[in-house]
């Protein structure tokens, strides 16, 4: 199997553009989350979200007309405006440029989405139900198919390799870098360009997830402390949008043409919990046995890991189900790791979530720190796991876990590691 590495990254999300803007703010101990302002929340339980801060693109906030043609802009939803923005930032940040068609068969991409094109839905289906069917844009479906993030960064860049797409829920991000570093590692590509991308943040994507109750309550007039994942005031998850995309090279490809490696990719695995569509197993079987895999494929052992990146979305059942998982499969190593939930801080952006997260576990080991999880004031459960509440910590970090979970049991696990 061949070896494969990260050389290029990129990150919309509600800390702001840009991989080293939002790294800084989120180590700062910064939150994105905020008062719901771009549509009406009256009817909603759920005021608050994670939302992209508008503006320049210098500010770390986004512009979408610094980044899409003006005239191509009302052709896409804001899924793939996220995704097409990331993987840009990703695909620049690897100083890659094909120079032969055989470089470009070799390149591929395999970005997801949880939910795809909800607002694009929502407003069609509007437009349909009040007989105005005619009105309906050309581009309605190809607005919507969660597929066409990977079809636009293929055509932008010419890459004709394997053109793909993971919809897994909440597990996207996680599975689509997963997948793509396989693809890789089997010969299929040289590069694969993979992550997740989420615009759910729409009336209809609150009012769904309300109407579940899963979406935190009780903070409306305080948003920065909505998400606090392990918290005895937890009271559910806050909705988050954005995208994140990792440039996958395999590694003597990439040492060939002098790329900079910010991590390896050092095991990967799934599982299903064949159990509920939306609560894991007793115990979080499921988790355990993803992480399991994950060491199993890559070689690794528990006692390599410094950091895991949780899942942590703040839910009352979910939260301390993980850190049951983590506790078990870690063991006596389970005193020596910390482990943190950035959804504190983003919010919970749905497939797009173990993408963002898989780079924040990159920077981690690149920076040796781990980052905080912000509210957690006072746990609901002891554990010798160290949660990072708070406050950043400085570690030495070598090898990093990342979790992602999704509706319909599905969970997945990365790792990362220092490339030698």
């Amino acid at each position: 199997m061949r070896r494969v590495v990260i050389t290029g990254m990129g990150i919309v999300s509600p800390l702001g553009l840009g991989v080293e803007h939002v790294w800084k703010r989120l180590i700062n101990g910064d939150s994105g989350i905020t008062a719901i302002q771009s549509f009406d929340t009256a009817e909603l339980t759920a005021k608050v979200a994670g939302q992209v801060p508008p503006g320049l693109r210098a500010d770390g906030k986004l512009d979408l007309a610094e980044w899409i043609p003006v005239k191509d802009i009302k052709k896409m939803d804001r899924f793939i405006h996220l995704g097409l923005v990331a993987a840009t930032e990703a695909i620049e940040d690897s100083g890659w440029q094909p120079e032969t068609e055989e470089e470009r068969y070799a390149a591929g991409v395999m970005i997801g989405s949880g939910i795809g094109g909800l607002q694009s839905i929502a407003d069609g289906a509007v437009l349909v139900a009040s007989g105005k069917a005619k009105r309906l844009s050309p581009f309605f479906i190809p607005s919507a198919l969660i597929n066409l993030i990977s079809g636009h960064v293929s055509i932008k860049y010419g890459l004709k390799g394997p053109n793909h797409s993971a919809v897994t829920a909440c597990a996207t991000g996680v599975h689509a870098i997963g997948d793509a570093a396989r693809l890789i590692a089997l010969g299929d590509a040289d590069i694969m360009v993979a992550g997740g991308a989420e615009a759910a943040v729409c009336p209809l994507g609150i009012a769904g997830f309300c109407a579940s109750r899963a979406l935190s309550t009780g903070f409306n007039d305080r948003p920065t402390e909505a998400s606090r994942p392990w918290d005895k005031d937890r009271d559910g998850f806050v909705m988050g949008e954005g995208a994140g995309i990792v440039f996958l090279e395999e590694y003597e490809h990439a040492k060939a043409r002098g790329a900079k490696i910010y991590a390896e990719v050092g095991g990967y695995g799934m599982s299903g919990d064949a159990h509920h569509i939306t609560a894991p197993a007793e115990h979080h079987d499921g988790a355990f046995r993803a992480m399991k895999a994950a060491f199993k494929n890559g070689g690794l052992s528990p006692a390599d890991v410094q950091y895991v990146n949780a899942h942590g979305t703040s839910t009352p059942m979910g939260d301390d189900l993980e850190l049951e998982a983590v506790e078990n499969m870690f063991g006596d190593s389970a005193k020596n790791i910390a482990m943190s939930s950035t959804k504190s801080a983003t919010g919970h952006l749905l497939g797009a979530a173990g993408a963002i997260e898989a780079i924040f576990s990159i920077l981690a080991i690149r920076d040796g720190i781990a980052p905080p999880t912000l509210n957690l004031h006072e746990p609901s459960r002891a554990s010798v796991v160290d949660r990072v509440a708070l406050t950043a910590q400085e570690r030495k970090i070598n090898v990093a876990l990342s979790n992602s979970f999704g509706f319909g049991g599905t969970n997945a696990s990365i790792l990362f590691k220092k490339a030698a």
